[in-house]
């Protein structure tokens, strides 16, 4: 089972999106990239951590591939403003792909040159590319967020319309 850490603003979010995919197996969501061993979620909320909220996807390359999991993350989430995403603000919101070997590491910085030479995005992109070194996970109550709180005002807002945005571009690619 191969490995990616991803981090676009709310872990839940994140979460939600990738959980639907199909060659997914399992997704955690958690803190990466800070400075202090096993943070808890209040104090990376606060920022002063420098974790991102993130989300370690275990995903079989044989069903889905890192360059397919990049395009749907570059899709969900907006990686041109610089540590936030929508109204979560902080660098515990910025956009980063912590990679797990040099070839994540290529394929990332190839998937970026090529959506910046080809203008997909108005703003330049200002997702991290950094070596991934130590995932925490989340406390338990941060799991399948979405799903069992799908009625709530933020997930409604917020994740509902990246849902629906992958289920509209990514059909063939969401489990049965």
């Amino acid at each position: 089972m191969n490995k990616a850490i991803l981090a676009g603003g709310c872990f839940w979010c994140i979460e939600a999106v990738f959980q639907r995919l199909e060659g997914v197996n399992a997704i955690i969501p958690g803190y990466t990239g800070g400075s202090i061993k096993n943070p808890a979620y209040r104090e990376v909320c606060s920022g002063r951590t420098g974790h991102a909220e993130a989300v370690e996807i275990s995903y079989d390359e044989q069903i889905i591939s890192f360059n397919t999991l990049l395009e749907v993350f570059f899709v969900v989430h907006d990686p041109t403003t610089l540590n936030r995403q929508g109204n979560d603000v902080g660098t515990q919101y910025r956009s980063a792909i912590f990679y797990t070997d040099e070839m994540q590491k290529i394929t990332a910085e190839e998937f970026i040159d090529s959506l910046t030479k080809n203008k997909v995005f108005d703003s330049p992109i200002v997702t991290e590319i950094e070596p991934f070194d130590v995932f925490y996970k989340a406390e338990p109550e941060h799991y399948n967020y979405y799903n069992q709180n799908k009625q709530q005002t933020y997930c409604d807002f917020t994740i509902t319309p990246k849902i629906e945005k992958i289920k509209k571009y990514y059909s063939d690619k969401l489990k049965k």
